[in-house]
């Protein structure tokens, strides 16, 4: 198995011009000879965020237990650059691969390239942040791009009733959000607002942290200091989880502030263990990727798929955390 692997970094001012719309002149994919192992280009967000180097992993040893294709995995610097994920895209599209696989950032800004993409005859498979089905069927392509990924919504749920179990009605609660244009990020949020209400909790303030770290302490430093007496964080991810317990930490509110999150990303683990985070949601990134693999593969051989090809979730709590 041959495989490249790239971190996409300062190619923006060089591709941007292909990420515009009709930016692009590369030929027509052509069919796979007899014997030839077909490109396949998988394609991330950041692979700072231990949740894609997983999936990365995973989509390396899978592409390598098949044998039968070449795998080019593709990542970007941060959650929000979104203009270096269509430069890869568009990359992807020139070196004529057979398929791709792709991760978007966002869920509207990636269709133009994306559609570009099945217009020069690349099949692809979306993983993992759903693209929006409304603006997939203006472009033309609704049954031409199988989406492949969790229920986030339900996942979220079930997280967010575990803070509830943990804390009781009425308490004080926030939610860290996801990137804004991103769909699972507005299903995460609607899946702990199902439990905030159904757990009669009390919502006392809701951001974006971007899906990062760093930004998501300062966020939640703030809203602990604007509301004092907050007793759960609802984190769209396990990164911003991260950004919070360290501000929990820094100003000693360990024993009254619990967390639930999304990911069960490794770094997480520990936490989860000491009860500082009382649930987080698996959604098996690495067979995420495994799966979009086998089906751009199946798409290469002319099988048509279409529709959402639902993947497994599975709640992880103190009591069965690895």
């Amino acid at each position: 198995m041959n495989k490249k692997i790239v971190v996409v970094a300062g190619l923006a001012l060089a591709l941007t011009a292909c990420g515009k719309e009709g930016g692009t002149t590369a030929a027509p994919a052509a069919a796979p000879k007899a014997g030839e192992k077909p490109g396949v280009c998988l394609v991330m967000k950041s692979l700072a965020n231990e949740f894609f180097q997983q999936m990365q992993k995973g989509a390396e040893e899978h592409a390598a237990k098949r044998g039968d294709l070449t795998l080019s995995v593709v990542g970007i610097q941060n959650e929000t650059d979104i203009d270096n994920q269509v430069a890869a895209v568009e990359k992807c599209v020139t070196q004529q691969a057979k398929a791709i696989v792709i991760a978007p950032a966002d869920s509207r800004a990636l269709i133009a390239p994306i559609k570009r993409a099945v217009d020069a005859g690349v099949k692809v498979v979306n993983i993992d942040v759903q693209l929006d089905e409304g603006a997939m069927k203006a472009a033309g392509i609704g049954d031409k791009v199988p989406f492949v990924g969790p229920d986030n919504r339900e996942g979220a749920k079930q997280s967010g009733m575990e803070l509830v179990k943990a804390i009781g009605k009425d308490a004080e609660v926030v939610i860290l959000e996801g990137n804004p244009g991103a769909a699972n990020a507005a299903q995460r949020k609607a899946g702990f607002e199902d439990a905030i209400k159904e757990g009669g909790l009390k919502l006392v303030d809701s951001k974006t942290a971007h899906w990062e770290t760093d930004e998501a302490h300062t966020v939640f430093g703030n809203m602990l200091s604007a509301h004092p007496n907050i007793k759960g964080v609802l984190a769209g991810n396990d990164n911003m989880a991260l950004g919070a317990l360290k501000a929990i930490e820094e100003q000693g509110k360990k024993a009254q502030i619990k967390v639930a999150a999304f990911d069960n990303i490794p770094a997480i683990a520990q936490y989860v263990k000491d009860g500082s985070v009382v649930a987080t949601l698996d959604q098996y990134g690495a067979q995420q990727a495994a799966n979009g693999i086998d089906y751009a593969m199946k798409m290469i051989a002319g099988e048509n798929i279409s529709g959402w090809q639902k993947t497994e979730i599975k709640l992880i709590t103190k009591d069965n955390v690895g």
